[in-house]
């Protein structure tokens, strides 16, 4: 039955990702597709416009084509000097993935994989660790702010460590997206875009830092500045999902207890050799169980005790009924 729970579970988890998938796919072909169709015209024009204009054929432009491509990542100065090799290193720990710069040679492609295999988990490790002090550290200021505040519970919940974690991840977007604004020139939406595809390691590559006017040679502090920008602020995100993992866990956990109360809770007791099936115990048949074996009025961790009568009822009840060797196994 348990298992059967945990199929179905699931089931259910890859059919809703999958209408998800559908979803997201239907939307994104309604705001999409008709401007991409629109800018493949307009690029089109411009293409041929511009053969007729310069009398070159389409090999030609093709050739002039790859020549721009290939040369707009030298825009932002060396790539592999120790600036762009630091950054791109960075970006490969970070599993963000620009595409902006690639190893060419083979000994790079090989290095690449060998060293994003060490470093990936290692990368995963450091951020969950340090998301995991950030929650500490969160948590010992929302007691202390709930002291300051004469609050009924002082602890930090879940709610209250997620919430300072979202506001703090809401800070370190928006100010970031007003530092790459100004020093890119992108407007503060984009600028926001960039923020978020970059923290949330998607890294699509269509906006990325530090690739105009010779930004990795010439601003040493922007590089410093973006390094670190990246850095804490996936360790945030990673407290975020930390947090989020986490409360997944406890109602996990929380779901299988409950499962294996319910397949515990019916008992099979021999009576001179005739099975009596057990019934459900509910929280007061546990706390008469408890009752019996607690002493005085101390309170029992598995629930209060029973009044006086109600124990004597039940003892006696069990006299005229249970067999003697089934109470001395109760009693144990």
């Amino acid at each position: 039955m348990k298992m059967k729970r945990q199929n179905v579970r699931t089931l259910s988890l890859v059919v809703c990702t999958f209408t998800y998938l559908l979803i997201g796919a239907a939307v994104f072909d309604a705001l999409e597709s008709e401007t991409e169709s629109k800018r493949q015209e307009v690029l089109s024009d411009m293409r041929n416009g511009l053969i007729r204009k310069y009398n070159i054929t389409s090999e030609d432009y093709t050739m002039i084509e790859i020549v721009i491509i290939e040369n707009k990542p030298h825009k932002a100065g060396p790539q592999w000097k120790f600036a762009g090799a630091f950054y791109f290193a960075t970006v490969v720990l970070a599993m963000i993935g620009y595409g902006h710069s690639t190893p060419v040679t083979v000994g790079g492609k090989a290095f690449c994989m060998a060293y994003a295999m060490v470093g990936i988990p290692l990368g995963l490790v450091m951020f969950q660790s340090i998301g995991e002090r950030l929650n500490k550290f969160a948590s010992v200021v929302i007691r202390r702010a709930k002291c300051y505040l004469r609050c009924n519970t002082t602890e930090a919940t879940e709610m209250n460590l997620m919430f300072a974690t979202g506001m703090l991840s809401s800070i370190i977007i928006t100010t970031g997206a007003a530092v790459f604004s100004r020093y890119e020139g992108w407007s503060y939406f984009d600028s926001f875009y960039y923020c978020f595809v970059t923290l949330t390691t998607i890294g699509f590559g269509d906006y990325v830092a530090l690739q105009n006017d010779q930004a990795l040679t010439s601003k040493p502090g922007y590089v410093a500045l973006s390094l670190v920008f990246i850095l804490f602020g996936l360790a945030v995100v990673a407290a975020s999902i930390n947090l989020l993992v986490l409360r997944f866990m406890t109602m996990q956990a929380e779901e299988n207890a409950r499962d294996e109360d319910k397949d515990g809770s019916r008992i099979l007791l021999p009576i001179d050799e005739h099975p009596l099936a057990g019934r459900l115990r509910s929280h007061d048949d546990q706390a008469s169980v408890c009752s019996c074996n607690c002493l005085g009025n101390k309170q029992c961790e598995g629930g209060a005790l029973l009044p006086t009568t109600r124990q004597h009822r039940l003892r006696s009840r069990a006299s005229l009924s249970l067999a003697p060797e089934l109470i001395e196994r109760a009693s144990v």
